[in-house]
C-alpha cells in the first residue's frame, strides 16, 4: 500500500505543521507514505522534513497554487499510488480533474481542516462542491461540527465523511525546555509576563484583538507573536499607533516553538474561525493557561479546560488575562485543566486512525 500526501506548499500553517509532524510516524509504522506539494518553494518546515529524510518529496515547481497547469502534471503521480490524501484548496479541486482525465482507479481522501471558507456561502460553490467532495472516497473532518457543516454544504450521505480529531506531539512538547525571557529578546525581563500567539498572519487569526488587549494589561505585560503572513505589516502599524512597540515582539516564524511556549506565561490565540486548532493544542499540552476566542472549532477543545472569551472583545480578553496574573490559584487550576486536555489530542492516535482508513479503502 502507497500513500501519496497532496498540499498547496510547506508554508506555515496548521495543515503544513501536520505534515510535516505525522509524516515521519507513518515510516516509522512501515506505511510506504510520500509527499507532493504544488509550490515547491523552501519554506522552514519543507527544509526541515527534508532533513528527517522520511518520506520522497515531489514538487510541480514554483508557480501559483491556482494554476490549472497543475491538473496535467499531478497525471504521472495518481497512476502511481493505491491512496492520495490531499489538504486545503485548491489541491482538493485539482486532484479530483486530475483523476478525471487519467482514468485511474486510485482511492481519494480530503482532510477539511476550517470550519469556513468563502465557498461556504455561495450557491454556486454550493453545487461545485457537491462534485467535489462527492469523487472522494472519504473526507476526513477534524471535528464532528465539520462534519455536520460538509453535510449542510454539500447534501452528501453522511458515509462519506468521517470525523478523525487532529492531535500533536505530545512527547516533543513534555520533553522541550523554557528559555530565559531575555533570551527571546533582549526588550523582555524576566519578571515580565510573557503573552504568546502561534499564527499566521492573516485575517482569520485576528492578531489585532489581542494586541489591543495590551492597552488594558500593566507594562509588565509583553506579547510575542509567532509566525509570518500578509497582513503581519498591518499589525506593525497597529502596534506603533497603540505605542506599544516596547511591548510587543515579532519573531517570524520559529522552529523552537515548544521552547516557545513553555517560556510564556499565558498562551492566547484569538481567531475569528478555526477547524481543530493545533497550535490550542499545542499551547495547552505546554502546560500553561490557554485562552481563546469563543469559536467553533476552538470552544470544542478549550470549552471546560481553557478559558474562552468573545470574538473580537479585547477588553474581556484583557480583563480574562488579568484574572490569570491576580489569582495564581486560579492561574494553576486553569494550567493543569489544559494539560489533562491536551492529552486526549495524541497524534500517534491520529496516525493509527489514518492507516486504518487506508487500509480498509485499499481493500475496496
Amino acid at each position: 500500500m502507497k500513500i501519496l500526501h497532496v498540499i498547496n506548499s510547506l508554508a506555515t500553517g496548521g495543515a503544513e505543521k501536520l505534515l510535516l509532524d505525522t509524516l515521519p510516524l507513518y515510516q516509522e509504522k512501515r506505511v510506504a507514505t510520500d509527499l507532493l506539494v504544488l509550490n515547491g518553494f523552501e519554506y522552514p518546515f519543507l527544509k526541515e522534513l527534508k532533513e528527517l529524510g522520511c518520506c520522497k518529496i515531489f514538487s510541480l515547481g514554483n508557480t501559483s497554487v491556482y494554476n490549472p497547469i497543475h491538473i496535467f502534471n499531478l497525471l504521472p503521480y495518481l497512476k502511481e499510488y493505491d491512496i492520495v490524501h490531499v489538504h486545503l484548496f485548491p489541491a482538493q479541486y485539482w486532484i479530483i480533474l486530475a483523476k478525471i482525465i487519467s482514468f485511474t482507479k486510485v482511492k481519494l481522501v480530503f482532510t477539511e481542516h476550517n470550519t469556513s471558507n468563502r465557498r461556504l456561502d455561495n450557491k454556486f460553490f454550493s453545487f461545485i462542491d457537491r462534485l467535489i467532495y462527492k469523487g472522494y472516497s472519504k473526507v476526513i473532518c477534524i471535528t464532528q461540527e465539520i462534519k455536520e457543516i460538509l453535510l449542510s454544504h454539500t447534501g452528501l450521505s453522511s458515509s462519506r465523511f468521517i470525523v478523525i480529531k487532529n492531535g500533536v506531539n505530545l512527547s516533543v512538547i513534555a520533553e522541550s525546555s523554557s528559555l530565559l525571557k531575555h533570551y527571546i529578546d533582549k526588550k523582555i525581563n524576566q519578571s515580565d509576563t510573557l503573552l504568546i500567539q502561534v499564527a499566521g498572519f492573516r485575517e482569520q487569526k485576528d492578531q489585532p484583538t489581542l494586541i489591543k488587549a495590551l492597552k488594558y494589561l500593566p507594562l509588565s505585560v509583553k506579547l510575542v507573536l509567532v509566525g509570518d503572513g500578509i497582513l503581519r505589516k498591518e499589525c506593525v502599524i497597529l502596534v506603533n499607533e497603540l505605542q506599544l512597540g516596547d511591548r510587543v515582539l515579532f519573531l517570524g516564524l520559529r522552529m523552537d516553538v515548544p521552547q516557545l511556549l513553555k517560556t510564556a506565561d499565558i498562551i492566547v490565540l484569538s481567531s475569528k474561525y478555526e477547524g481543530l486548532s493545533l497550535s490550542s493544542i499545542e499551547g495547552m499540552a505546554a502546560g500553561k493557561p490557554f485562552i481563546a476566542s469563543d469559536v467553533p472549532g476552538l470552544s470544542e477543545v478549550v470549552q471546560g479546560a481553557g478559558i474562552l472569551f468573545p470574538v473580537g472583545n479585547s477588553e474581556q480578553l484583557a480583563a480574562e488575562i488579568a484574572k490569570l496574573l491576580e489569582n495564581q490559584e486560579h492561574y494553576q487550576s486553569v494550567a493543569v485543566a489544559c494539560q489533562q486536555r491536551a492529552a486526549d489530542y495524541d497524534i500517534h492516535k491520529m496516525v493509527d486512525k489514518h492507516i486504518t482508513l487506508y487500509r480498509s479503502l485499499a481493500k475496496t
